[in-house]
């Protein structure tokens, strides 16, 4: 297997492709297998999505009504509203896996790789990437 783990910086961003990162990895390894990304942190995830197009700003408005960054969360230290940030991952997994053919991620005309952060108090992120090839 082979492993390589980046260090990100979200910042204010929600949404943040990484894709390109993925792929590079990808074609530097070669052959075919599955890629497999962790983002080892209790309030970001993953997931597949078209950027550029309304999608990622969609999706970050939408958190905000799924979880709002307000008073009612019992986990309550940090920036206001910081215990959504911590409930996130069971909606965005922190993981996800995708087929690599000849170094190559075979992901859909539209798909992004991208990390989801809504959390502002911790903008550095690493992500682990695993490719087993086969």
């Amino acid at each position: 297997m082979h492993v390589r783990e980046i260090r990100l910086t979200t910042g204010e961003r929600r949404v943040t492709d990484v894709t390109d990162q993925c792929a590079s990895f990808a074609a530097e390894i070669g052959g075919d297998g599955l890629l497999h990304v962790f983002l080892p942190h209790a309030t970001a995830g993953l997931a597949l999505l078209e950027t550029g197009a309304g999608s990622d700003d969609d999706l970050a408005v939408h958190l905000d009504e799924v979880l709002p960054r307000d008073g009612r969360w019992r986990h309550a230290h940090g920036s206001p509203g910081h215990g959504a940030d911590h409930v996130l991952p069971a909606f965005i997994s922190p993981s996800l896996t995708v087929p690599v053919d000849d170094g190559r991620l075979a992901l859909g005309t539209w798909q992004s790789i991208v990390v989801v952060d809504t959390n502002a108090d911790n903008p550095h992120r690493t992500l682990r990437l695993s490719l087993l090839t086969g």
